[in-house]
């Protein structure tokens, strides 16, 4: 039987009734103390964008394997699902889209007043190669930043040494047991959020 194909652009995430979880990288000056508090520290600039992403995998990727310079904490950062769809809601693409928008004007319009943006990247395996779907990261601004700094953010914890244990069962070939440590990931139900999903590839 063939497996049912994924589609191309959807959001695949850990969630709960009341909670979806999100992933950042930061250095340890920042992310140990949000994982030992719970909160995001006074340092966390809230007045500047602030990209989350869902997918663990993503993550790996960019922050490649928590050993890149400046991304050596890996967090998860559980926000509530009303935070999160009001982002989502009150999105725009960070790229301008010829079957999204009526005309680059308006694209460009929207995007200076929203406060959240949507990008679509290619989601990665666990060898961080490309997979043929993406995946969704969510860039908060402004009003977006600050309420999921300080109103959304339910609990932070440090993944990074699950990040590095990761790394090593891929290295070692031990894919199977690699895969089974993963978080759990599966459709996000968008519910009537007006997301902006690019037409065109």
């Amino acid at each position: 039987m063939t497996a049912p194909t994924r589609p191309q652009y959807g959001i695949r995430a850990q969630h709960t009734d009341t909670t979806v979880t999100v992933y950042q990288a930061y250095t340890p000056a920042i992310g140990l103390p949000a994982a030992r508090d719970g909160r995001f520290p006074d340092v966390w600039k809230r007045d500047r964008m602030t990209w989350i992403k869902p997918s663990f995998l993503w993550m790996m990727y960019r922050c490649g394997w928590a050993m890149k310079d400046g991304q050596e904490t890996v967090l998860a950062v559980e926000i509530t699902r009303e935070g999160f769809d009001w982002a989502l809601g009150n999105a725009e693409l960070s790229h301008y889209a010829r079957r999204v928008h009526p005309d680059r004007a308006t694209w460009q319009r929207n995007l200076r007043r929203a406060p959240a943006r949507v990008q679509w990247d290619p989601e990665r395996g666990l060898r961080l190669d490309r997979l043929p779907y993406r995946s969704l990261q969510l860039g908060l601004s402004g009003e977006a930043a600050r309420r999921y700094a300080d109103e959304w953010t339910v609990s932070i914890r440090d993944v990074t040494p699950l990040a590095r244990h990761v790394h090593e069962l891929v290295r070692a070939g031990r894919l199977d047991e690699a895969s089974a440590l993963l978080p759990q990931e599966s459709p996000y139900p968008r519910g009537d959020a007006p997301l902006p999903v690019e037409a065109a590839a």
